[in-house]
């Protein structure tokens, strides 16, 4: 299922939600319907900021959801192209922390589900 976070101040951020899932666990929303106030914003960016630097600096920590393994690599594939293909929590956070500068920028809302 796909997620789309939607701000007057920026173009929405789809994700699929078990990308999603682990940001909004972080900032204790639910998946299927929320909002991130400006007041909420500040906040919700340094708590993804934290992780952020908590993955880079344990980075056996941040698979999660990771098809590029060496277990799991295509018929031909090599690991090294296996490990550069991953997608890190950093990379798939990014979108939602420029929509939360952005929106904390600007004071508005973001919402999902609805």
């Amino acid at each position: 299922m796909l997620i789309s976070f939607k701000s007057k101040s920026s173009p929405a951020v789809l994700m699929y939600q078990e990308h999603a899932q682990r940001i909004l666990d972080i900032l204790h929303k639910n998946p299927t319907r929320g909002v991130i106030t400006p007041a909420e914003a500040g906040a919700a960016l340094a708590l993804l900021e934290q992780e952020v630097a908590e993955t880079k600096l344990h980075p056996e920590n941040d698979v999660e959801h990771d098809v590029h393994t060496p277990e799991t690599r295509e018929d031909g594939e090599t690991v090294e192209h296996a490990l550069a293909q991953r997608v890190h929590f950093s990379q798939r956070a990014f979108p939602l922390m420029e929509m939360l500068r952005s929106a904390k920028a600007e004071g508005e809302s973001i919402v999902w589900g609805i």
